[in-house]
């Protein structure tokens, strides 16, 4: 359901509701969030008052909501019972599972394999699938992220995926929840996962394949440990794979039944007998093979971007990298893969084509690691770990592309075996030479406004205003505002953000807001999304975080991000635009263009100046209101609908304070210096709401603000330098002022530079350092050459006389001895052959 214009659709929805007395309804059956003619099925419908009377009928809620992408994950279904013990569950209309009630009478469904994340639409057949008119909507989650009662567990998982290389057999252990499987016995399978075809053509095709199993009718005790045997060869070729615990009496490798799976994993311990004899053989040919296939593949690493250059641009630059929780800084996680590395981000978004993925590492000094230089150094991906839309496909299938590509060839070349140099030769870090750091614009308080430009302002308008919006891809950041109260519950004359709604393209719409009862809400077009199981999802055209402090933060394929905190009853606001959409902006945070002069532009491009007075600022917030048909707001309660979607759009007749004065004998006064400081937003808004709290909120944001601004600030990089042929270098920082130290091995002395610094002009002083033989070892070698050759000439001009002088010895002996017989005759030329013979034996 696309909410665009949902205030024109409540319009027509109120002016028919005269109808709804007239005769029949109609009815949500296959018509789950649409808006029909007397009646909705949308969500909105529920707090409204206008759902179609079998609304809760056909229009489905589960419970949980989510699940891993592998399957076999039992939901209920809450609102609905059915008349039949047989359901058939239909997941985007292609996949079906069986479903079932249960003795309490509830329906339940099976979740299928699936090969992509996000939101899945499915549907429930209760007459043998000929119709599927009850639809809901199932979360399919990337296999990771799924809560660990939803996992079987590897016990010392490093052990699984070590067994068989020197030091490492005995027994395995695996462990479950055994209540998550409602069977008195199990089977334990072993699957494994391949991808086939040709490379980047249609015929490219994913497929979970079941190959054995490896346990059968073992009690469902929540643990089986067991020593692990050869697999026969038909299996041991996989070598990357998972295990799947299911009820016993389903048949072996039975597809879409009740299922826990085990983590993804390289399956070392299931490997063959050549594996467990020469593993660093069998993992060396493994590797080289692995090598010669990636020289025939394209070099994706053409079209992604690059990496940050410092720990605080990659953790600042929201919209475009988020945390790899492999090695996160805030986790205090060992960075397993990483050695050196204290914390990694990953690009967001896949590459376009190739659906490549970035990941950047970073050292304690917060300075990027290249696998140049170390093995943990960063690490591109020809395979996205979260997938690329639209899925479905090789290399976009989420994690287990990335595992084939990525993961399992690093166990052959840097784990299992000592060859991690083909591997760095084909994942080479990316520097960030080419980086360039969004721009960042924030609004909090009464509120108060940062532009992408770096000028300040307050507009204190009561209504729905447009934040930014750019023509570049659709995006519109839309703010509302309400009048903030005085800590006795009356209202003042100031106003601050109590919702924001924004979307990028044809993307869902997000948005953000406070409810009545000053809970904070996120709206996925236009329902309220629960992140009790998940804080992370994919979705249409973005991806939707939430962290435990409700940080909520959206992330659109443009790159752009938007961030939210509450903050005592108002929103803190932080948009970050990439460089690609400079000159492309308009709204209340103005045009982003370097230029501050222009940030006040109207909609008909006339500019007002920036030394305008307050009450003129509330002029230009004005002309950026906008209209019903344009809104991405939901209005769902009787109040946002009486003061947002009929009442005007900018409240003209409220007339909030423009210069809030202070008053030297206000008690107030002395504890709002000592709180804020110079601070002039937190002054501001401690006088205008009365309340030390929102200042102090305001002065946090102020701050965070003010941080952000100083993390994204350009950064120079030379690009980096190697150590030259014979020789060493110091230092792998190679960013503004930085200095490389060179020095030559034993033998060696060095010709260039042997410090170079990054310039301001991206270029290093000095010139290339290399190592050449020290001049007196040269002179030693030389004379040692001259007498080498010298002698070896006399040597052999001694041995040439030597057998000269023997040869004419023998030939005097022979004309000495007496005449002989006629027979002895006839036998000395095989005597003087035999003499001659000996002769050169001798010498």
């Amino acid at each position: 359901m696309k909410p665009v214009g949902a205030g024109v659709a409540l319009s027509i929805l109120f002016s028919l509701a005269a109808l709804w007395s007239t005769g029949a309804q109609d009815s949500c059956s296959s018509q789950c969030g649409k808006l029909l003619g007397t009646c909705s099925c949308q969500e909105t419908c529920q707090s409204l008052g206008t759902c179609c009377p079998d609304y809760n009928e056909f229009c489905l809620q589960i419970s949980p909501y989510s699940g891993s992408l592998m399957g076999g994950k039992d939901f209920l279904i809450e609102n609905t019972a059915f008349n039949t013990s047989v359901l058939l569950c239909r997941f985007k209309q292609q996949v079906i599972t069986s479903g079932y009630v249960d003795k309490d009478g509830k329906a339940h469904c099976l979740s299928p394999l699936l090969y992509e994340t996000g939101f899945i639409p499915f549907e429930v057949s209760t007459d043998g699938g000929l119709t599927f008119p009850y639809s809901g909507t199932w979360l399919s989650v990337h296999h990771s992220k799924v809560s660990d009662g939803e996992r079987c567990t590897l016990v010392n998982e490093t052990k699984w995926q070590y067994y068989g290389t020197p030091g490492t057999d005995g027994s395995l252990t695996l462990t479950w929840t055994q209540q998550a499987l409602a069977a008195s016995h199990i089977n334990i399978e072993v699957w494994g996962y391949q991808e086939t075809g040709d490379s980047y053509s249609e015929n490219w095709l994913a497929e979970w394949k079941y190959l054995y199993t490896l346990a059968r009718e073992a009690p469902n005790t929540g643990t089986f440990s067991f020593i692990p045997v050869p697999a026969e060869a038909n299996y041991n070729t996989w070598d990357f794979g998972i295990l799947r615990i299911t009820p016993s009496t389903y048949s072996d490798g039975q597809s879409n039944t009740p299922s826990i799976w085990s983590p993804a994993h390289a399956l070392a311990w299931h490997l063959g007998e050549d594996f467990r004899n020469e593993p660093a053989a069998w993992a060396t040919a493994k590797c080289i093979e692995w090598d010669r296939k990636e020289e025939k593949l394209p070099n994706f690493m053409e079209e992604i971007i690059d990496c940050p250059c410092t720990l605080a641009q990659a953790r600042a630059d929201t919209g475009r990298f988020h945390t790899d929780y492999g090695c996160d800084i805030e986790e205090g996680s060992v960075c397993t893969y990483h050695p050196g590395a204290v914390h990694c981000v990953r690009a967001i978004q896949a590459s376009p084509q190739y659906g490549a993925g970035q990941q950047c590492c970073y050292d304690s000094t917060g300075t990027q690691i290249l696998t140049q230089d170390s093995t943990g150094g960063s690490t591109p991906d020809r395979g996205h770990d979260w997938g690329a839309p639209p899925f479905l496909k090789p290399p976009r299938i989420p994690a287990f592309s990335h595992w084939l590509y990525d993961v399992i060839s690093f166990y052959y070349c840097c784990l299992w075996s000592d060859n991690c140099h083909f591997y760095m030769k084909n994942r080479p870090s990316s520097d960030c030479r080419t980086y360039r750091p969004p721009r960042a614009a924030s609004a909090f308080g009464d509120p108060h406004f940062l532009t992408f430009d770096g000028l300040n302002f307050t507009f204190k308008g009561q209504g729905e205003y447009t934040l930014v919006e750019s023509d570049l891809t659709a995006l519109r950041v839309q703010g509302r505002t309400q009048q903030a109260r005085f800590p006795n519950g009356t209202q003042a004359q100031v106003t601050g953000l109590s919702a924001v709604a924004m979307q990028e393209n044809n993307s869902d719409v997000i948005e953000v807001r406070y409810s009545e009862n000053l809970n904070l809400e996120v709206l996925l077009n236009q329902k309220v999304v629960n992140f009790s199981e998940q804080s992370w999802m994919d979705l249409k055209g973005l991806f939707l975080h939430s962290t435990a402090d409700q940080k909520i933060t959206v992330m659109f394929s443009s790159g752009s991000g938007v961030e939210l905190r509450g903050s005592g009853g108002f929103l803190t606001l932080t948009v970050l635009l990439p460089e690609r959409f400079m000159n492309h902006t308009q709204g209340l945070f103005g045009v982003m263009n370097g230029n501050t002069e222009d940030e006040f532009t109207f909609k008909n491009k006339t500019i007002m100046s920036v030394h305008a007075s307050p009450q003129q600022l509330f002029e230009f917030g004005a002309n950026w209101a906008v209209e019903n048909g344009t809104s991405l707001f939901t209005y769902d309660t009787e109040t946002l609908l009486n003061d947002y979607f009929y009442g005007e759009k900018h409240n003209a007749s409220f007339l909030p304070v423009f210069y809030p004065y202070e008053d030297p004998a206000d008690p107030l006064v002395e504890e709002m210096v000592s709180l804020c400081d110079s601070d002039p937003f937190c002054r501001f808004d401690v006088l205008t709401t009365r309340s030390l709290q929102v200042g102090n909120f305001t002065r946090h944001s102020h701050q965070n603000h003010k941080q952000l601004v100083e993390s994204l600030k350009p950064v120079i990089s030379c690009g980096r330098l190697d150590h030259p042929t014979n020789g060493r270098k110091d230092g792998t920082n190679y960013l503004l002022g930085s200095a490389i130290h060179f020095t030559c091995n034993q033998g060696y002395e060095l010709i260039g530079s042997k410090e170079r610094i990054c310039q301001e002009t991206g270029a290093w002083s000095g010139d290339s350092p290399y190592c050449t033989l020290r001049s007196d070892i040269k002179q030693v070698i030389l004379l040692a050459c001259i007498f080498g050759v010298v002698g070896l000439a006399v040597v052999t001009r001694l041995i040439l006389l030597y057998r000269k002088e023997r040869h004419r010895a023998k030939q005097k002996l022979v004309s000495k001895e007496p005449a002989t017989s006629q027979q002895e005759r006839a036998k000395l030329p095989d005597q003087l052959s035999m003499k001659h013979r000996e002769s050169i034996a001798e010498e």
